[in-house]
């Protein structure tokens, strides 16, 4: 597996909210369904294909704490799209007073 460059939530966010990247969930749809970012794609981890991603920007992978989406950012990078893995998934990001919500856009929580 090919190793990811890392990029912190901040930077994450402000790239996602200004359309300069795609954040990618690759957390399981009950973790999912509790909060996710604003703006984020979902595609669970054991579903992630490669060519379905196609984005022209960078893309943010982010999982609860980071394991899964270094796996992904990782199999990203091997189909040679600009992939990054988001430092401290959702538990960061929640942790840095970011926006969490649910599909409704009520707030939402980190499972």
């Amino acid at each position: 597996m090919i190793e990811a460059p890392t990029i912190d939530v901040v930077t994450a966010a402000r790239m996602n909210s200004g359309g300069r990247a795609t954040l990618l969930d690759v957390r399981e749809p009950d973790e999912w369904a509790a909060g996710q970012a604003p703006g984020a794609r979902h595609v669970p981890l054991a579903q992630l294909d490669p060519p379905t991603v196609g984005s022209r920007r960078p893309v943010i992978e982010v999982c609860r704490c980071g394991r899964r989406s270094a796996a992904a950012a990782g199999t990203l990078r091997v189909a040679r799209l600009n992939a990054r893995d988001l430092t401290g998934g959702m538990t960061a990001w929640a942790q840095a007073s970011l926006p969490v919500v649910t599909d409704d856009g009520k707030p939402g929580t980190v499972a």
